[in-house]
């Protein structure tokens, strides 16, 4: 079964049409709460088997909250929000599967190809199918050594009127320089249960935020302020990752910096570059960003569960 899902305010966003395979279709028409997921993580940024164990938990994470979970996609041609079994696992085993940023989308879908999601991208599907909610692990952010190279995920958070949780930027960016760009684009940064910027990898960076929360109803009504005033940025929601998890922060430092030399020695960059970086620090941590990084998927995926079934609970 397949539906087709309305935008914010009712009519369809200029034709943008997202196909919705139950049971994700069945909890919009029912009215219940609904976590949108991206798909690049799991295609692209994690390794096999890793990969499929965080689809798992993430998903069991946000219907162990009372929400549904949805993978968002392109999927032959079709924006998605929602795999099937028989798609998801062809994505865990990358078969034939892009990489998708927000201004891949268009050709994705008029070339009839099969697309993971990043964060931008996801919120584009996410939004247009009136999703509130979305989990991911870090979002992009500035670079380091390339202040001009920053990712659409900022833009895109700046134009997307939704709740994202997160654990902060990747730790191989410029965190500084986003938190300073977030501040610019009009993006509220909410720390959770913190009273500054973690580190994706680490609970601490030294950077403080402006605001905090400290229940899932807190974050809710922070929202709902932000859609009294008509705003059209994101509600960035950061958490520290797990304690069991996270990694002390000189340990990451050093091997990000390490990392970058590596790259700069070797002339990677551009769209190569966050992957060899990710990749080094794994090497370098001796697998133990990895960990982390399956943790704080987890744990943010329960995080945006817990906001979404609140949210469903404030509107009946």
């Amino acid at each position: 079964m397949a539906t087709e899902t309305r935008a914010p305010g009712g009519s369809l966003s200029r034709g943008f049409r997202v196909r919705v395979p139950s049971p994700v279709a069945e909890a919009i028409a029912a009215g219940r709460p609904v976590v949108a997921l991206e798909s690049s993580v799991l295609a692209q940024g994690l390794p096999t088997p890793h990969n499929r164990t965080a689809a798992e938990q993430m998903m069991a994470a946000v219907s162990s909250a009372g929400a549904v979970p949805a993978i968002t996609a392109v999927v032959a041609g079709e924006a998605t929000l929602g795999l099937t079994p028989p798609e998801l696992e062809r994505f865990l085993v990358r078969d034939g599967i892009r990489k998708l940023a927000a201004r891949d989308l268009p050709v994705a879908m008029a070339q009839g190809l099969d697309g993971a999601t990043t964060v931008a991208a996801s919120l584009c599907i996410a939004s247009a199918a009136g999703i509130q909610v979305f989990a991911t692990g870090g979002i992009g952010g500035v670079h380091r050594d390339a202040p001009f190279d920053e990712s659409g995920d900022l833009v895109e958070l700046a134009r997307t009127p939704m709740i994202v949780v997160s654990a902060g930027a990747k730790s191989i960016l410029d965190l500084a320089a986003t938190l300073e760009r977030l501040e610019t684009l009009g993006v509220t940064v909410v720390g959770y249960r913190t009273s500054e910027l973690p580190g994706f990898f680490t609970r601490t960076t030294g950077l403080l935020l402006g605001a905090r929360a400290d229940t899932p109803d807190e974050v809710v009504a922070i929202y709902h302020a932000a859609q009294t005033l008509g705003r059209r940025q994101a509600i960035l929601v950061v958490q520290p990752p797990p304690d069991d998890v996270a990694l002390p922060r000189e340990v990451v430092d050093r091997a990000v910096a390490d990392a970058l030399k590596e790259a700069r020695r070797t002339g990677i960059q551009g769209a190569a570059a966050t992957p060899f970086l990710l990749g080094a620090v794994v090497e370098a941590t001796g697998g133990r960003s990895l960990i982390a990084n399956l943790g704080l998927l987890e744990a943010n995926a329960l995080l945006a569960g817990q906001i979404a079934a609140r949210m469903f609970a404030k509107n009946r």
